[in-house]
């Protein structure tokens, strides 16, 4: 299911992380301001800009910003993209050790995690993405209610 791909293993909808839904979005606003600028002609003279600006064209598009966990996106050493695929899981809500240690890592930063993992077991996935899809539509990102917690990994 080509859908599951804006779907992490441990229960995320991607496309409700401020680095896809807001993110890009703000890039491209403050990007053509600037070309409406001129920036694109004369920025270059700008100590930093050509890096700046290849960044800011970069961060533009959600998919570059971020192309989701199951293509590589995220934390690069993710402990929990990584144990759903020694287990083979689609997402880690069908593990029998949900919430393990790793996902209650997560979800005290995300605090919707676990009920939204329950209720993709209830619904089934497919109604549980459009759920999710509908969720984008009304402007709602995790960033909204998203909690940073002290430390940085789980055991």
């Amino acid at each position: 299911m080509d859908e599951m791909r804006l779907v992490a293993y441990c229960g995320l909808y991607c496309d409700l992380c401020a680095q896809r839904a807001r993110i890009p979005y703000q890039a491209k606003a403050l990007k053509e301001t600037m070309v409406k600028e001129g920036y694109d002609s004369w920025g270059e003279g700008i100590k930093g800009f050509s890096s700046f600006w290849e960044f800011l064209s970069g961060i533009c598009d959600p998919d570059k910003c971020c192309a989701g966990c199951r293509q590589g996106g995220g934390h690069p050493f993710c402990p929990v993209r990584k144990c759903a695929s020694e287990r083979q899981l689609e997402v880690c809500v069908f593990c029998d050790e949900y919430p393990c240690k790793k996902i209650l890592h997560i979800a005290a930063g995300y605090p919707m995690l676990i009920a939204d993992g329950q209720r993709l077991k209830e619904i089934g996935i497919k109604r549980w993405i459009t759920e999710q899809k509908e969720r984008v539509n009304t402007g709602f990102s995790y960033s909204d209610i998203r909690y940073h917690p002290t430390s940085t990994s789980p055991d």
